[in-house]
This record gives structure tokens, C-alpha cells and sequence, in this order.
């Protein structure tokens, strides 16, 4: 079948929460990046230095002054950032969310919204956890006051039924390792360590527990190659891997192929959560150091 090539790139632009120096939020920023190559849109990929969600609401400003074909948003956080996605959909930017926001996006007036939801993956995490032995555990948030980590703990916690403790930290590898080992230092009990983040604090984690010289279970959100190898080695439980590759991909492909040809899905796409495992974990590890897992 021949498709009529559109008559000029489209203008997308990405605004995400994700950090510059969070490997997860690389692997996303390729999957907007294959989307562009492969739609021939012109996208433009934009983040604040660090979660600051008034610097992430001028990026939205910014990007429906520009008046693109369609925008791109996570909503870590809906009542701050409502405003400003009210404002692109007011202005009939088609907008759709990816990662966070899978509980507000609907009620902002976005279209879709890739991504899992984080409450139910954390529940899921939590039930595994304890069905593995665990029986008192740390929920590591590196970003509290990010909605979509908050509901993983939250989450954790239902399915886990054992005591939870949420440890806040910054998303400083060292710090998290600092701050797991006093954690781990001060509470014998402690046998079960749930990160929020594979190699901002799944990776530390790993390396407070075995200092511990216990037998602890750790488990992680989300992939990198060393938290996988870990679980290969036999030092980590399992990851949660909510493919933001596809989080990054599909909605620069399908506000291109709105705008092209007037296609869009007619629901959200739920890219998680799939639980990677040690018979599983060695399959992805190459694809992880590539940056699409």
C-alpha cells in the first residue's frame, strides 16, 4: 500500500522531569530519538537540571508558545503541572503523557498515556517479595514528592503486608548507598530493600547489602546493566522493567501519524510492568548497555 509522505516534518516537542544524570531517563530520550528517525519529525527533547516542577511548567509554557504539532509530558506531579498541560490542550495542541501521570491524564485532557501503573507494579513487587521470605523492609524514594514513586511505595507496602519503612534520599548513587547501609546498620531485622530506580538506587542497594554481609533481598524498579547482572550473580531478587524505551517511542510516533494522517489509538498503552528475573535477566543485560532496556 503506498502512503502519501507527509508534506512537511512535524514539529513534536518532549518535556519530561527526568533528570540528566538518571541513566533510566537516557534510555527514553533514545526511544524519542529512534520515533524521530523513523516519522522524519522534528523533536525536540527538553528537561529541567533537576525535579522542579515550576522549571518543568515554563518548559510547557515554552513549548506551547512554540504552537508544535503535539507535546509529550510526564506528570510527576498533576496539581503543579495541570495548569500548564491545560494550556497546550486549551491552545488544541494534542497532547499525550508518558511515564507518570497515569491517574491525572485524563482529568488535564491528554489523549493517552504511556506507562505502567506504579501503584499496582508496586503491589505486585511487594507480594513477590514477601512470597520470596522478606518480612521487614526500606522502600528507597529518591525523588519524594514525585507521584508516580510515591505510589510505588505506597503500593510496596499493600502487597508487601510485612513492616515498611520509606527511606528518602536524594538521587545521589552515593548517598543511597550511604544512607541504605546506616538503614541496614541500625535494624537487624531489616531483610528486604525495594528501590525506585535501577542504577540510581538499585545498584547502591546491592552494595550496602552485601557490606551487610546478611542475606538480604533487594529488588529494584526499572533496568541497567549492573543492577541485571546482579540478578544473574544471585545478589538481587528481580527488576521491574516498564520498557521506557516504548515510553519515549510510540507517543512521538503516534502524535506524528496524528498529525500525518489523523490516526491516533483509541486508549492509553500500559508499557509495564514486566518482571525480569534470573532466567530472564541475562537476555537483557546487552540490550540494557545499548539503552533500549
Amino acid at each position: 500500500i503506498a502512503v502519501a509522505a507527509p508534506v512537511a516534518a512535524q514539529e513534536i516537542i518532549v518535556v519530561s522531569h527526568g533528570q540528566a544524570n538518571d541513566a533510566f531517563w537516557s534510555v527514553v530520550k533514545n526511544g524519542v530519538q529512534l520515533a524521530a528517525d523513523h516519522t522524519g519529525a522534528n523533536v525536540d527533547y527538553r528537561a529541567p537540571e533537576t525535579f522542579d516542577m515550576v522549571a518543568m511548567s515554563q518548559l510547557i509554557d515554552a513549548a506551547v508558545n512554540q504552537e508544535p504539532d503535539g507535546i509529550v509530558v510526564s506528570i510527576p506531579d498533576g496539581d503543579a503541572l495541570g495548569p500548564a498541560i491545560q494550556r497546550a490542550v486549551a491552545a488544541g495542541i494534542p497532547v499525550i503523557s508518558m511515564n507518570s501521570g497515569s491517574g491525572v491524564y485524563e482529568e488535564l485532557g491528554v489523549i493517552l498515556h504511556v506507562g505502567q501503573s506504579e501503584y499496582d507494579a508496586g503491589e505486585a513487587a511487594g507480594a513477590k517479595l514477601a512470597e520470596m521470605g522478606g518480612t521487614n523492609a526500606i522502600c528507597v524514594n529518591h525523588e519524594v514528592g514525585n507521584v508516580a514513586l510515591d505510589l510505588r511505595c505506597e503500593g510496596f507496602s499493600v502487597g508487601f503486608g510485612g513492616t515498611v519503612e520509606v527511606v528518602p534520599t536524594s538521587n545521589d548513587p552515593a548517598e543511597i548507598e550511604a544512607k541504605v547501609a546506616a538503614a541496614l546498620s541500625s535494624d537487624e531485622s531489616i531483610d528486604t530493600v525495594m528501590a525506585l530506580g535501577a542504577s540510581t538506587a538499585g545498584e547502591p542497594a546491592v552494595v550496602s547489602a552485601k557490606a551487610s554481609g546478611r542475606d538480604i533481598l533487594v529488588a529494584s524498579f526499572d533496568l541497567s546493566a549492573g543492577f541485571l547482572q546482579s540478578i544473574v550473580d544471585g545478589d538481587a531478587a528481580f527488576a521491574i522493567d516498564q520498557q521506557q524505551f516504548l515510553q519515549g517511542y510510540l507517543p512521538v510516533v503516534f502524535l506524528a501519524n496524528n498529525a500525518n494522517y489523523g490516526l491516533m489509538p483509541g486508549g492509553s498503552v500500559a508499557s509495564g510492568p514486566n518482571l525480569v528475573t534470573a532466567d530472564k535477566a541475562a537476555q537483557v543485560v546487552e540490550l540494557s548497555a545499548q539503552g533500549i532496556r
